[in-house]
């Protein structure tokens, strides 16, 4: 039988401040599981309180259970940050002892000009700290009447790049992110990820298009739990936009999304055997143990769509669809597959400001030969890579 370990990372849901989380520019009451509870009245999460969820924190609406079906915890973030990447890096193994650079004023002017002149765009428009929506309404009749694209970034160290696709295509969209991570890395900007921000024009108002987003995340310094798994010539199979996260490092199979549903049912037919995985192979790739496997799956609506714009509503109902997933997801946990929950950062709808929080995360772990218990409070993200490489190997 072969022995998988799944792994899903509810983008952003946190559990409560990490204890220096004033240096990150977060205040002490973020919490976001907690709050988005609270705001909608509590939320109906059936599995994930069998499996413990509500062991770990008075979560309105998710009970406590004397008899989990799973092993539970909080996790403390080792590395320096709150974002994505190290976020998702640490979960894999790597922790990060120096923080992104982010630019709270802007990119320097050097670096500006260099794109302006590797791409041949002509000009940016922006280059300041945005919510990328707001962004796109106030800038969009700009956009089309020079064509320059919007260039902006946020409290996370992101070089992001949006543009009205029918009118510049998506394609040249990607290469000049490819431009903008080359000139970032030989620069030594520390930026962890460009991200294509694509939007069209629907009912007369810009709309980002979600499934062709693209993150170009630096590449991770250092191997990952990937890394070891994919160089034993087993599968590592990303959904969502984990092969970006790793810029394709330690995965040998990939599929992006476009909504959390698309991810959980990505998720379940690699589950029950009916992904079409030579379809997503990356070329080269010679699978040589088939008794190994990682599923490795990003939820990111409940960051990207609810916990940036301020939508609690939002994000529990993400919260809910995902738990709804889940009835169909735990049969089909084997013995030998073992089932992990958890999240990378925080991204609190009901604080101020629109940016990650630093947070805690929940871990749930789950297999039916693996004692229910509760975990307490672990530190590092990390132990999840170390749990999973025991697993497998």
């Amino acid at each position: 039988m072969t022995k998988r370990a799944i792994i899903i990372v509810i983008d952003s849901m946190g559990i409560g401040a990490m204890p220096d989380c004033e240096e990150f520019g977060d205040i002490r009451e973020c919490n976001t599981l907690k709050n988005v509870c609270e705001y909608n009245g509590g939320l109906n999460l059936p599995n994930m309180e069998k499996m413990g969820l509500g062991n770990i924190q008075n979560f309105k609406g998710v009970n406590k259970t004397s008899a989990p079906i799973a092993q539970y915890g909080t996790l403390i973030e080792k590395s320096k940050g709150k974002d994505t990447t190290t976020g998702h890096w640490e979960i894999a193994g790597l922790v990060s002892e120096k923080p992104f650079a982010t630019f709270p004023d802007g990119f320097p002017e050097e670096l500006i000009n260099k794109f302006i002149k590797e791409t041949g765009c002509g000009g940016v428009l922006a280059n300041i700290p945005a919510s990328g929506t707001a962004i796109i309404e106030q800038l969009n009749d700009e956009h089309h009447k020079t064509k320059f694209p919007i260039v902006y970034t946020s409290a996370d160290s992101v070089f992001q790049i949006a543009l009205d696709t029918d009118m510049i295509p998506l394609e040249t969209l990607y290469r000049w992110c490819i431009t903008a991570r080359k000139i970032l890395d030989e620069g030594g900007y520390n930026v962890a990820r460009v991200i294509a921000r694509p939007y069209k024009i629907i009912d007369e108002k810009p709309v980002r298009i979600s499934k062709d987003r693209r993150d170009y995340s630096m590449a991770p310094p250092a191997p990952t739990v990937l890394d070891k798994v994919k160089n034993a010539g087993a599968k590592v199979i990303g959904i969502g936009k984990i092969e970006d996260i790793f810029s394709k490092a330690g995965i040998t199979h990939a599929i992006h999304t476009g909504s959390n549903k698309e991810g959980l049912e990505l998720t379940i037919k690699a589950l029950d055997g009916s992904l079409d995985l030579e379809r997503i192979k990356y070329q080269g790739v010679n699978i040589t143990d088939n008794e190994k496997e990682i599923i490795f799956t990003n939820l990111v609506d409940t960051d990207m769509l609810f916990g940036h714009r301020n939508n609690a509503k939002g994000y529990g109902e993400a919260i809910e669809e995902i738990d709804r997933y889940l009835t169909k997801i735990l049969p089909l946990i084997g013995k030998d597959d073992l089932l992990v929950i958890t999240a990378d950062h925080g991204c609190d709808p009901t604080v101020p400001g629109t940016d990650h929080t630093r947070e805690m995360v929940p871990v749930l772990y789950y297999s039916p030969k693996i004692e229910p218990k509760d975990l307490g409070i672990e530190t590092g993200f990390d132990s999840i890579a170390n749990r999973v490489y025991d697993w497998l190997f």
